[in-house]
């Protein structure tokens, strides 16, 4: 039988990673984004964005293998490596990455978790 309406409650959020979480994913998406425009002046175009995204994918790989900690991984997953990857860019254009990419990342992501355990 289901709670009269008096005793439903709401579930809780947690309250106190709040700020800090979107602090952190902020800084890491703002560095992130630094490091994929670094990159792509070295390797432009298309070999640009898979090299990107199969690299950060990688790393995000390894980084849920070994961090358990959810503010690290706020920072170095969902803002660094999330501002790095570039998936929005390469749906943009055209090219035989938009066919590649997203089977090699997640290649790469799976093979950098299986590194890590």
């Amino acid at each position: 039988m289901p709670n009269p309406p008096d005793q439903v409650r709401a579930p809780t959020q947690r309250t106190e990673l709040h700020l800090p979480f979107v602090a952190l994913v902020s800084l890491g998406g703002g560095l992130g984004g630094i490091a994929r425009y670094g990159l792509s002046l070295f390797v432009p175009g298309p070999w640009g964005l898979f090299v990107i995204n199969v690299l950060g994918s990688f790393l995000i790989g390894v980084l849920m293998g070994l961090v358990p900690r959810p503010l690290v991984r706020a920072f170095f997953g969902v803002g660094l490596l999330g501002g790095f990857t570039t998936f929005s860019s390469y749906a943009a254009s055209w090219s035989w990455a938009l066919l590649v990419t997203p089977i090699c990342a997640v290649v790469a992501a799976f093979l950098g978790l299986r590194v890590t355990r």
